[in-house]
């Protein structure tokens, strides 16, 4: 049976076609198996010594080590540096990137996401302003001294000051003409000086004698029970003034946290950390507003990852702020991909050989020194 050129020409399209797809799935399957190199999108923060930014270019534990590995899976890296952790998470919640080089796990996060086997184990540390002393190095009498001196004697003894010149004026004023009064000069000098040793030794309640006119002893009694009060009062506010100056530079460890200010990292695991124990805890988008509110004393301590605190305390804040206490809440940090990934058994594969080989461990000593 003889074909009509219609059917012809339709046979022949169609296997065009096929031959078109099985070459270009023949391609597609050659250039996988040499290697082409895709693209990947990652999301980082700049947060030293994981990731830093020297000379127009990226840096870092992560950076490199993220490098390493996509150098061995021949993968293209396309970096985006987000503001804070909030910013990181939501690029990878919209699909903007595919893997965030290098996040602590928790379990939020891992109900979201997907990780890497963790690339490092790392724990939580304080930091403190660095004032050169602290409360145990301080003898008896500079404690003596900065009490003595302290704001709040200076303020209570002015007010006492003002409270002995009113009634050592008005029993002055009684007592100056009164015969066997206890001024025995009338005119206001050196008779006033008379009435504010008396004024003062009744606010100690130590008065040797007391006014003979009737409106003066009545004065006199009054101002034994305010100085009583006075007495009380003023002696509550300095004890709770030197006690609160003790406490605040007092903490050496993750025990000396609860009721203090302390800043960290919004978003971190250090936050869960604070609030279980008790601190008041201030939370910060970046790392510069956290130690900026450390060195302008808003805040008593600094809470983050241990090796971030080393290193700015090595570098920008020598000098300026000081470690205190071991680590404490230890965590492990990954790479986070996208729920389902198919790259993070690659990556896995790939980390597992760098720790094989030594790579791993000479990034490490790079970045954070030689065990």
């Amino acid at each position: 049976m003889k074909k009509s050129p219609c059917i012809l020409a339709v046979a022949m399209i169609g296997a065009a076609i096929a031959a078109s797809s099985y070459a270009q799935a023949a391609s597609s399957l050659a250039a996988s198996a040499e290697g082409e190199t895709s693209e990947v999108r990652v999301a980082a923060i700049l947060v030293p010594p994981f990731v830093m930014e020297q000379n127009g270019s990226l840096t870092g534990f992560s950076i490199e080590l993220w490098n390493t590995i996509a150098a061995r899976l021949k993968l293209k890296s396309s970096y985006q540096i987000m503001p804070d952790i909030s910013a990181l998470e939501e690029a990878m919640r919209s699909k903007r990137a595919d893997l965030v080089v290098s996040v602590f796990i928790t379990s939020a996060r891992d109900a979201e996401f997907d990780f890497s086997i963790p690339i490092l184990e790392a724990g939580q540390q304080i930091m403190v302003p660095d004032t050169g002393e602290t409360a145990r190095t301080r003898g008896p009498l500079r404690e003596l001294l900065l009490l003595l001196f302290s704001r709040t004697t200076v303020v209570w003894l002015g007010i006492a000051l003002l409270l002995v010149l009113i009634p050592a004026n008005l029993v002055w004023l009684f007592e100056r003409r009164y015969p066997k009064g206890i001024i025995s000069n009338p005119n206001y000098f050196p008779g006033i000086f008379e009435a504010i040793y008396w004024g003062l030794s009744t606010l100690t309640t130590q008065a040797e004698t007391m006014p003979r006119q009737w409106l003066g002893r009545t004065i006199s009694i009054f101002w034994m029970f305010a100085g009583v009060v006075f007495v009380a009062f003023y002696t509550a506010q300095l004890t709770t003034a030197l006690t609160v100056g003790q406490i605040r530079g007092a903490i050496e460890g993750p025990g000396d946290l609860p009721g203090k200010p302390v800043a960290t990292i919004a978003g971190t695991t250090a936050v869960d950390y604070l609030r279980g124990h008790h601190a008041q805890v201030r939370q910060f988008s970046t790392f510069d507003q956290m130690i900026k509110a450390l060195l302008d004393r808003k805040v008593d301590a600094v809470v983050s990852e241990a090796a971030i605190l080393r290193y700015y305390t090595a570098h920008e804040g020598s000098g300026r702020v000081k470690m205190v206490g071991p680590e404490f809440n230890t965590a492990p940090a990954a790479i986070m991909f996208q729920l389902d990934s198919a790259l993070r058994r690659k990556v896995d594969l790939s980390f597992v050989a760098l720790r094989e080989n030594g790579t791993y461990q000479q990034l490490y000593d790079k970045w954070f020194g030689a065990p």
